[in-house]
């Protein structure tokens, strides 16, 4: 039987400080978290999980947050050694850590390194002191700097820097400060995000004054050709990395792998010897899930939506989409998308060839009308 690859996502809910635009599920620090308590359920979680996962392995782990660099390297590599007794990760499995980069020291990133980690991603968002005040971030260009270089010295299979642009009151030259100060760090991967406004956020109640559309468009364009000079091939929509440096956690989630999810409002997704896909979902609050409770949602994916959450995120990516993946991680006949393929292309939304499907330059323009075809 065909194995879809298994990724795992570990979630770590606590921050010093909430931005003011993070809808994730992240809880401000107000007294000294249960680190070691929250580590213990973690693993309790993936007990509870494993039922899922008959004899299989995890292909890519990701520690996110919240700031997962809050927790020391000693529980990080509890939480890892315990994961791999319950279900084996693979020898060169790519496992991440988020990390703040006013959280970051030598001892910290050494330790983590010793834990198993051998990928750091680092939240900088941007190198200038007034837009990390506007982002209601608590870290400061040099730290920024000083972060990035540490990881670049550890001789990890890669790390990541996180920028944002679209910033409030950001003009062209500011966004392109920040792509030129990050390429002179040289991480081997570069997530580069538009800031949007979300609900219940304090943005979503009080919005900044933001770039209009024709300057986020010249940003995109000249931060793009900038990239693209120093050897970052755009690989996913707001991805960026060096020749085989590809996030392939990342890549296992866009390709429609599966994925446990472990942690508060953590998410999962996983297909049975049956074919069914399964979603899970975790509790959403700590309160809770330290309380044993972890389990929020459970359910079965509809066959009829299968093909439209299979290509929502399969063109995420912009490499071809063989056909034989569609068949073999949504267990549907090509026959199924047939009549609905023919339209996307009469739409110059896509081209195909005998084995795969390419997302064109109008496909990725005019993509959410591409995905609405699939519906």
């Amino acid at each position: 039987m065909y194995k879809i690859p298994m990724s795992l996502y570990i979630h770590m809910p606590w921050c010093v400080q909430k931005c003011p635009y993070c809808d994730f599920n992240s809880h401000t620090v107000k007294k000294i978290p249960a680190y070691q308590a929250y580590i213990e359920h973690l693993i309790k979680d993936l007990q509870h999980d494993a039922v899922f996962c008959l004899n299989r392995s995890i292909h890519s782990i990701f520690i996110g947050g919240g700031t997962p660099s809050l927790f020391s390297a000693e529980l990080i590599d509890k939480l890892l050694s315990n994961i791999n007794k319950i279900i084996p990760i693979n020898k060169d499995a790519e496992i991440t850590i988020e990390a703040n980069p006013n959280s970051v020291d030598v001892e910290r990133f050494n330790g983590y390194q010793q834990a198993g980690i051998n990928r750091i991603s680092i939240g900088v968002q941007s190198f200038q002191a007034d837009k990390l005040v506007k982002l209601g971030r608590i870290h400061d260009p040099k730290e920024a700097i000083t972060a990035g270089k540490l990881a670049k010295t550890l001789n990890l299979r890669s790390f990541n820097l996180d920028l944002m642009h679209g910033l409030p009151n950001q003009n062209i030259d500011d966004a392109i400060y920040d792509l030129k100060q990050a390429i002179t760090i040289a991480p081997p991967h570069l997530s580069w995000y538009q800031l949007t406004i979300e609900p219940n956020t304090l943005f979503g109640s009080k919005p900044p004054v933001l770039p209009d559309d024709d300057k986020l468009w010249e940003i995109y364009q000249q931060g793009h050709q900038l990239l693209t000079q120093h050897g970052y091939q755009q690989y996913e929509t707001s991805a960026y990395a060096k020749e085989g440096s590809q996030c392939q956690h990342n890549l296992n989630y866009w390709r429609f792998g599966d994925y446990l999810g472990i942690g508060c409002g953590a998410h999962g997704k996983l297909t049975q010897p049956d074919g069914k896909i399964i979603r899970t979902v975790k509790t959403r609050h700590p309160k809770g899930y330290l309380e044993g409770r972890y389990l929020d949602k459970y359910y079965t994916v509809p066959k009829e939506e299968l093909p439209f959450e299979f290509f929502m995120n399969r063109f995420r990516l912009f490499e071809p989409t063989p056909k034989c993946e569609f068949e073999q991680r949504t267990y549907l006949p090509l026959q199924t998308i047939e009549k609905k393929l023919v339209t996307a292309i009469k739409k110059n939304y896509l081209i195909e060839n005998k084995e795969s499907w390419q997302i064109t330059e109008h496909g990725k323009l005019f993509l959410n009308s591409l995905l609405e075809i699939f519906l």
